[in-house]
């Protein structure tokens, strides 16, 4: 069966997603099942600096079974699913953005791999 990626242009996940710069959502289907990858990070709350969205870590990735929210299938955050390529980074430097994307990148690819 044939993977259908579509990207969308919202945080999948993180409450606090609005506040991050660093937002990735792929929803990934594949007969019926949909998984949603999320990739938040690089947090501003108040002025320049970045904070962390979780312990020692500025950007992270999950992925969780789809659920259907009108008019969208958005992540089901109470079906979280696991996966073996790095999901945090712990920096926020120039080029952290481009090592955040490459981590949503692989986790796409080995949950796609896994979906078929």
């Amino acid at each position: 069966m044939r993977v259908k990626r579509t990207e969308r242009g919202w945080a999948g996940h993180f409450i606090c997603g609005d506040r991050c710069l660093f937002r990735r959502n792929t929803l990934i289907e594949c007969g019926g099942k949909k998984i949603v990858v999320s990739t938040v990070g690089n947090m501003r709350t108040e002025g320049e600096v970045a904070e962390t969205i979780g312990c020692d870590r500025y950007y992270e990735t999950m992925a969780f079974e789809a659920i259907w929210v009108d008019p969208y299938w958005e992540a089901d955050v109470g079906r979280q699913l696991e996966f073996k390529s790095n999901w945090a980074l712990s920096e926020v430097e120039y080029e952290t953005d481009l090592k955040a994307d490459a981590m949503h990148e692989a986790v796409v690819k080995e949950l796609s791999r896994s979906i078929k």
